[in-house]
């Protein structure tokens, strides 16, 4: 064998949102913060998800009615590059704050900045489509999309007559919601009383659906939704299987001029039964579940989510790694330096309050909201080993944003020691239980050997 990079030999780290405001290169602590960027450096390919638009204010928020404006000075992925990351992925619920124009301009200073990204692009192929990344350990595509959005955030298919339309990678996916047979005759009954029978029928005709996916004895669509009728109340999704179609296209493709495909999706969306560990939000959604085994069954090497700003677990799918939430790696979403009108009215804030003043009153001064949860401010950094093809280890590094710090220190990474460290370990090992997943903790980290 002549290449090196052939060999199957490669190292991933993977991590969480970055919701970064503030540059990161100025900071020497050695055995937590520089511990860190160590780590980043060391392997071949390092991902974040950048949870930020990064502009200079140059267009309109355009009438969004929302608290939470993320903008961050481009200069600032220079700051993810030093750090180690060379690749990001684009596609989240904060792309279009400040609409198409926001969002392209972001693209357009990763490219400036030689920091490829996936997720976004000028149509919806391109958002799909892979950003390569060449290193000594083989040829890394990495995708990625998004199943919390905005309605005015996906990116759309063109046409031979017509461009497409600029946005985001979307997952969609569908809902049916059980009930029992007491509940479900009142919806039947609710939709003549309402005239919604005569449209739904309306738009079967229109729209034929297959017998097969609908049957009116035991379904019934109200207000948008679908429910089914059954014994116990239950809700089940599933992904859009037209998304399912024109996202596998591209990991297939990935696949063929690629050594390591990776797929990253952004969800915010938490598990349906309610039964795990207490808690729905500690569970990923099925469909999530089903788009993680789906891509890694089309020939991605490893699978990460983010978005509910804390740790979920993690599986071991046909030898490939799969991390339901990795949390968050930077979180200075208070300290945006500029933010709209509607930001500060939804805070009940006036004219004479400024940007100080908006990012304490999102948590009440640390009483409520993220500010007030350890959980938001304790992540992990995965670092995924694989050695002639195969994975072999991951070591999973705790760290540590500064929980209880003042709003102008916490959100910054560092590698978690002692106390915080055992707690993250911890919380993986019990999250990761239902998959079967042991996580062994040695020191302040946690591995998992294969």
């Amino acid at each position: 064998m002549i290449y090196d990079s052939a060999q199957g030999n490669i190292t991933i780290a993977v991590a969480g949102d970055s919701m970064i405001t503030r540059p990161m290169r100025h900071f020497k602590e050695e055995r937590s913060f520089i511990e860190l960027v160590r780590v980043l450096r060391g392997a071949h390919a390092s991902v974040v998800n950048l949870e930020m638009l990064c502009h200079e204010y140059e267009m309109s928020w355009e009438g969004k009615d929302t608290v939470s404006f993320q903008v961050s000075d481009p200069a600032n992925l220079r700051e993810l590059k030093w750090m180690g990351f060379n690749a990001v992925t684009t596609a989240n619920n904060h792309s279009y704050d400040y609409s198409e124009k926001g969002f392209l301009t972001t693209l357009e200073h990763c490219k400036a900045y030689k920091l490829p990204q996936a997720g976004g692009g000028r149509d919806l192929d391109h958002a799909r489509a892979p950003a390569y990344l060449d290193t000594a350990g083989g040829r890394v595509a990495l995708m990625s999309a998004t199943t919390t959005y905005s309605s005015d955030s996906p990116a759309g298919l063109g046409r031979p007559d017509f461009q497409g339309k600029p946005g985001v990678n979307a997952l969609r996916h569908d809902s049916v919601r059980h009930v029992p047979r007491e509940v479900f005759d009142a919806l039947r009954k609710a939709n003549g009383g309402l005239g919604y029978r005569e449209q739904e029928e309306a738009a079967r005709r229109f729209h034929p659906v297959n017998q097969e996916e609908y049957d009116r004895e035991a379904e019934v669509r109200f207000l948008g939704a679908k429910f089914r009728l059954a014994e116990e109340y239950a809700t089940l999704t599933s992904c859009n299987k037209a998304d399912l179609a024109g996202i596998g296209n591209w990991i297939r493709g990935a696949k063929k001029a690629s050594d390591w495909p990776v797929y990253g999706v952004h969800c915010h969306e938490s598990g349906e039964s309610g039964e795990y560990h207490g808690a729905s939000r500690l569970a990923p959604p099925s469909f999530l579940e089903e788009f993680a085994h789906f891509s890694i069954d089309q020939g991605c090497s490893l699978f990460f989510a983010h978005g509910p700003h804390f740790l979920r677990g993690i599986e071991i799918y046909k030898n490939r790694p799969i991390f339901y939430s990795l949390g968050n790696f930077i979180f200075q979403n208070e300290t945006v330096q500029w933010v709209p009108e509607p930001a500060y009215r939804g805070l009940k804030l006036g004219h004479e309050n400024n940007p100080g003043d908006w990012g304490l009153a999102r948590s009440g001064g640390g009483k409520y909201s993220f500010a007030a949860d350890p959980v938001f401010y304790r992540s992990a950094v995965a670092l995924c080993r694989y050695v002639n093809g195969d994975l072999k280890e991951i070591r999973l590094h705790p760290i540590d944003l500064g929980f209880q710090q003042p709003m102008s220190q916490r959100g910054r990474p560092v590698m978690a020691h002692g106390p915080v460290a055992q707690q993250v370990l911890r919380w993986l090992q019990e999250v990761s239980k239902p998959y079967g997943t042991e996580i062994t903790i040695e020191d302040d980290v946690g591995v998992i050997r294969l």
